[in-house]
C-alpha cells in the first residue's frame, strides 16, 4: 500500500513542468501556464479554450445551470472555487462528466477507481464532503463499477455547489470584474 501512495498524490496535484519558454498564465488562471485547459479535469492538456462573451457572462446571472453549460463557465466558476479553496467539487463534477461518456468496462472501472482515490477517499486530500448514505452506495458498487456509480455525488455536490458557492461567485470581485472588462469591449466595439 505504501508504494500507492506516491502515485495518487502525483495524480491529485499535478506540477505543470517549468520549461525555459513557458510564460505564465492569464490572470486568474493559478499559475497553471497559458494552455492549462478549462473542461479537462486533470489540467494536462494544451487546448485553447474560448473567452466568454458579453451575453454568457450576463446569463450566468440567471441561474448556475447556465454556468455549468459552457466551458468558459466552468472555468470561470472554477477560478471562484480555488479561491475558496473548494475547486476538487468541480474537479468531481467534471471528472463524473467524462466518466458518464465512457463505454469502454475496462476504462469505466480504471476511471472509476480514480475518481474514488481522488475525491471519495476518505485518504485523499481533495476528498469532497459527501453524507455517509452515498459514500456507503459507492463504497459498496464499487465491486463492479458502472459509468453512473457517482450520480447520487456528483448531484450532491453540484446541489451544494449551486446553493453554497454559487450566490457568493456572483457577488465575487472575479465575476463582476469579468463582466466589466466585457462591458468595456464591447463598449468599444
Amino acid at each position: 500500500m505504501g508504494s500507492e501512495r506516491p502515485e495518487m498524490r502525483t495524480r491529485q496535484m499535478p506540477a505543470a513542468p517549468k520549461t525555459a519558454g513557458s510564460t505564465p498564465g492569464p490572470p486568474g488562471a493559478g499559475g497553471r501556464g497559458a494552455n492549462a485547459c478549462c473542461f479537462c479535469w486533470c489540467c494536462c492538456c494544451s487546448c485553447s479554450c474560448p473567452s466568454p462573451t458579453l451575453e454568457e457572462v450576463n446569463a450566468w446571472s440567471q441561474s448556475f445551470d447556465k454556468v455549468m453549460l459552457t466551458p468558459a463557465g466552468r472555468n470561470a466558476f472554477r477560478e471562484f472555487l480555488r479561491t475558496e479553496f473548494s475547486e476538487e467539487n468541480m474537479l468531481f463534477w467534471m471528472a463524473c462528466e467524462e466518466l458518464k461518456k465512457e463505454a469502454n468496462k475496462t476504462i469505466i472501472e480504471e476511471k472509476a477507481r480514480t475518481i474514488y482515490e481522488d475525491y471519495i477517499s476518505i485518504l485523499s486530500p481533495k476528498e469532497v464532503s459527501l453524507d455517509s448514505r452515498v459514500r456507503e452506495v459507492i463504497n459498496r458498487n464499487m465491486v463492479e463499477p458502472s459509468q453512473h456509480i457517482f450520480d447520487d455525488a456528483q448531484l450532491q455536490i453540484y446541489t451544494l455547489m449551486h446553493r453554497d458557492s454559487y450566490p457568493r461567485f456572483m457577488n465575487s470581485a472575479l465575476y463582476k470584474d469579468l463582466l466589466q472588462s466585457l462591458s468595456e469591449k464591447s463598449a468599444e466595439a
